[in-house]
Order: structure tokens, then C-alpha cells, then sequence
């Protein structure tokens, strides 16, 4: 966070204070105005500081406040315009598209600034809550879930920053510069002083920390709650850490925690029939029913944890998720249509249900290329976002599997795989894959990677996995670089079609080049004197 003095004299007030009017977050209800000192003082105000948390993941307060940074809609938004499987049709997400960004970019900044800022929050609302424990104002057992939730939200926030400001884990095992992993609360001038004498950790250290927050936040996080997937759960908790042990390239701690939610015995052929260990997560019989609610929600079996957007609190007219990649003939902006370079891909079926159901052509000159329906709440921008799945969780099991049976094909990582291609296939007994199909696990690794930018395609999944697999220690699978992409603004539906070739005017930018990872803004760095800058910038 940058130590202005606006940051110092809100810090606390705002961690439930989201305006002086109505503003609701998990419709739990209003925000007011309290004093700092009656913050924490009844089990209803104690609450509202939770819901703050929230709302500070979804709907930032600083640097470009109100689009969506970091979790809101910007995560979605950056994460797939730094790869190749999107096109930026307009300004909008040039510099975040085309790799020339600095250390004052104005969408680097937001990113940083309003993960600290939700980061603060988190821990501001920990020490509060501990007190309200200790004191009985609500349970020591309610006071601990609160607690785990923030700690599941923070972690998630460093981990977002982790794979945009810093190198990934598997590049020298996490000797790497990390970002300031803040696990104490700055209300003051003391709390300063402390962040002024503590240099970047390392990513390890990094990485340590936020896996510690998540054993918590699985010791004492629900299985279910009251309002749903839009606050943590045990569930979201072992999914995430699913996930870092995936970015760590520790297959096999990965594939314990993905053990705890999938069953063992599963039919590729009837994928909605398995069901999570916890928290009864599924695939539906449609690719679009996480999406298809009506009113633009998420809600459903497959997602595991989304942040909560609705008509009155959302990432606006200049983030949020339907405005930006919708239609203009629909009422979005459409200013991020999907690439022929993922389109045309003949490893993604013809008949693959997700292209005719999440899919659909643009309705003018601005949006005249392949569009995304997975946010479809044009008018409200209420979609929420999207964080954890339950396909992710198959399909990273899969790639657990595959990368621990390294001596033959597995035949596991074959079925959780096909549970995600075949949910989408027309004809799944005819066109899933067998163990035959792949020549080695290296096969099998690209087609669970592909799989993931089909799957996944529109979700802000395909920045983290190239930056995870930019130090990959399997070639095969190794990404280069930033990947080559169609040039910025170029569309048309001319330019795409299975199988057909596609032009990438927008060259890569490779692994060794510093601008692979983002620069820390300069404020933190001008104002924070042991804090150092990414090296080229």
C-alpha cells in the first residue's frame, strides 16, 4: 500500500464504511458512518466489518476506485488481456495488452493499491474480531470463521499480486523477489515505521505465509454458510490451496488437497454424477448453467467461490465483466472479444457445446468478432465474478496426476480430464480421450492445458498459467514468454474459423524479459525506502 496520509486517517473507519448512503454487500445489509471506536462494539457491526472486507475485494477504494479492482472484475479483465487468448479491440486494455506498461500505469497501480487496501482490511477486521471473541460480544467460534475468511482474503489477494509482480515459484524455487506479504494491521505511525524497515520477502516466504493463512481458513471455515459461494468455505479454502500448490510445482501436496474434494471412484461418461467431498460442488448438464442464472448471477453447484456484484454495487460502466466483453448490439461496450488464436484451435471440438452456448458473434464494426456470453447482465452489471470452480479442481488433479506418473499415462489424470471435456461434447463416447490417445504424459499434460484456456477462456485464468509453466520444468509444456497475439484491435468474423490460420501482428515478449512481470508503482517504491523496483524499470 502507499503511505499516503488519506490511507493513515481512513484505514480503520473504512473498514465499514462504504458510503454515506445504501451500499449493501451480501445483501447482509446498509453501511453506515461509525466511529472507529464503535467499530467492533456488537455482533451486527462486527459483521458489517466482514462485508467490508468483501467489498473491498469486489469494489476497491483506491486507485481507479469502482471498476472492479482486484477481485470485482479486474482480475478476470487483466489476467486475460496479458495472454493470447483475447483481443483488445480498443485502448481500454492496450497497455495491459501490448506489454508497456511502467511503473505509473494507472491499471498496475489499481491492482496493487486495492489489494493492499482490501489486504489492511482483512487484518484490521482479524484484530477486531479476535477482541470481540475474547470479550463475548459474539463467540470465540464466530469470531474465529470471521477471522479464517479474512485470512482465506488475504491470501488470495497476495497470491493474485504474486503472479503479477513477481517471478513464479518454480523459477529457483521461490528465491525470487515476492511482494510484501502484510499479515498485520496499519492503522498508525508505528505500524508504518515497521513496513519502512521491511524489505520484498522472497516468493517462498511468500508462499509460506499464504498456505499457513489457508490451513487456517480450512480448520475453521464452514462447510456451508447462510448467503453461499460468495463467502469462503472450507471448500474454497482446499481448492485454493489446490491451486498454490499447483503454482509451487508440488504435485503431490496438490493431489492430497484435491483428494479431500473429489471422490474416488467417478464415471468420465456421467460427469454430473460426481459430487465434491465437501460441499457438494458438481458439473451440470450444461457448459452454460454457471453462468446462465438469471440476473446475471453465478450462483450455482460448480462455483466453488465468486465475488459478489449486484445492480447497485458492481465494477461500472468501465469494468464490469458484461460491459467488457459482452455485445454492443446486447448494450456492453464490447471491448474484449475472443481470439481466432484459441478459436480456431483444432484441438477444441467443433461440436463442443461451450462454443454455441458461451459464445456469439458481435453485432457491429467495435465487436464484430467472437464475443463471450458468460456475463450477460448488460444492464444491472451484476455477473459476479467467477474465482473458484469445480472444474478447475478436476482439472488441476488432473494435472497432479499426470506430472506424478511420469512413467506412464494415467489413467486417473485420462478420467478427470474427460470429465471436463465430456460434460461439453456432443458425442463424449465417441470423441473423449483414452489412455492410447496420448504418446506420453507430456501429451497428456498439453491436452489438460488446453483444456484449461477452453474451459476457462474469459475467466482472467491464462495469465496464471503462463506465468506458473514460464519456469516449468517439463519443456513440453514450458511457456516462452508472453505469447505472440493478434494485433491490438484488429477483429472481424473473418478471421476466424476452425482450422484457419491466424496472424499475429502483437509480437511475444519472452520469459527473460523484464517486462514478463509487472513493475511495483511508484509510489510504493518512492515512498516505502527499502521497498526495490523490479529490475528493467
Amino acid at each position: 500500500m502507499r503511505f499516503n496520509k488519506l490511507f493513515i486517517a481512513t484505514a480503520l473507519s473504512t473498514v465499514v464504511l462504504a458510503s454515506t448512503g445504501c451500499k449493501k454487500v451480501l445483501d447482509e445489509g446498509p453501511y453506515n458512518a461509525f466511529t472507529d471506536e464503535s467499530v467492533f462494539t456488537t455482533p451486527e457491526r462486527a459483521l458489517l466489518a466482514l462485508n467490508g472486507v468483501y467489498d473491498a475485494a469486489q469494489t476497491g477504494t483506491q486507485t481507479l476506485a469502482g471498476r472492479g479492482y482486484p477481485f470485482g472484475a479486474a482480475t478476470i479483465e487483466q489476467g486475460d488481456n496479458r495472454g493470447e487468448d483475447v483481443v483488445n479491440l480498443a485502448a481500454f486494455y492496450q497497455i495491459t495488452y501490448q506489454g508497456t506498461y511502467n511503473p505509473n500505469t494507472a491499471n498496475n497501480q489499481a491492482m496493487w493499491d486495492n489489494s493492499y487496501n482490501m489486504i489492511n482490511k482483512a487484518n484490521i477486521a482479524i484484530d477486531g474480531f479476535r477482541s470481540v471473541g475474547a470479550s463475548g460480544i459474539i463467540s470465540t467460534t464466530l469470531a474465529t470463521q470471521y477471522e479464517a475468511e479474512c485470512r482465506f482474503m488475504r491470501a488470495l489477494a497476495h497470491h493474485e499480486l504474486l503472479v503479477h509482480y513477481a517471478r513464479p515459484y518454480l523459477d529457483g524455487n521461490g528465491s525470487a523477489l515476492g511482494v510484501p506479504y502484510r499479515d498485520y494491521a496499519v492503522t498508525g505511525s508505528a505500524a508504518l515505521d515497521r513496513l519502512r524497515t521491511e524489505p520484498r520477502p522472497t516468493v517462498a516466504v511468500d508462499y509460506r505465509k499464504l498456505l499457513n493463512d489457508l490451513d487456517f481458513a480450512e480448520a475453521n471455515l464452514p462447510v456451508t454458510n447462510s448467503v453461499g459461494k460468495i463467502r469462503a468455505t472450507k471448500s474454497a479454502a482446499i481448492a485454493l490451496k489446490l491451486r498454490v500448490r499447483i503454482h509451487m510445482g508440488q504435485w503431490d501436496s496438490a493431489r492430497l488437497e484435491g483428494n479431500k474434494l473429489i471422490p474416488a471412484s467417478i464415471n468420465p461418461l456421467n460427469p454430473t454424477a460426481a459430487v465434491s467431498l465437501v460441499g457438494s460442488h458438481q458439473l451440470l448438464a450444461s457448459p452454460a448453467a454457471a453462468f446462465g442464472i438469471a440476473g446475471g448471477n453465478s450462483i450455482s453447484a460448480e462455483n466453488i467461490f465468486s465475488v459478489k456484484n449486484d445492480p447497485l454495487d458492481n465494477g461500472s460502466v468501465n469494468g464490469a465483466m458484461a460491459a467488457m466483453f459482452g455485445s454492443t448490439d446486447l448494450g456492453a461496450r464490447g471491448l474484449v472479444a475472443i481470439s481466432p488464436i484459441i478459436w480456431n484451435n483444432t484441438g477444441w471440438l467443433a461440436d463442443d457445446l461451450r462454443r454455441s452456448t458461451l459464445y456469439r458473434t458481435g453485432g457491429n464494426a467495435i465487436s464484430n468478432g467472437i464475443m463471450t456470453t458468460k456475463y450477460t447482465d448488460y444492464v444491472n452489471r451484476g455477473d459476479n465474478t467467477p474465482i473458484l470452480r469445480w472444474a478447475e479442481v478436476l482439472l488441476f488433479q488432473a494435472e497432479a496426476e499426470a506430472r506424478l506418473s511420469t512413467g506412464a499415462v494415467s489413467q486417473r489424470a485420462v478420467d478427470l480430464l474427460n470429465m471436463v471435456r465430456n460434460r461439453a461434447s456432443a458425442n463424449p463416447a465417441a470423441t473423449q480421450y483414452t489412455t492410447a490417445s496420448f504418446a506420453d504424459y507430456t501429451e497428456l499434460l498439453k491436452a489438460i492445458l488446453l483444456e484449461r484456456r477452453i474451459e476457462f477462456l474469459a475467466e482472467g485464468r491464462r495469465w496464471p498459467d503462463i506465468h506458473r509453466t514460464a519456469a516449468d520444468p517439463v519443456a513440453a509444456v514450458k511457456a516462452a514468454g508472453i505469447p505472440a497475439k493478434v494485433t491490438n484491435g484488429v477483429t472481424g468474423i473473418a478471421l476466424y474459423g476452425i482450422g484457419l490460420p491466424v496472424t499475429t501482428g502483437q509480437a511475444a515478449i519472452p520469459y527473460s524479459d523484464y517486462r514478463f512481470i509487472w513493475p511495483i508503482p511508484v509510489g510504493e517504491v518512492t515512498q516505502n525506502p527499502v521497498i526495490v523496483q523490479n529490475p528493467g524499470y
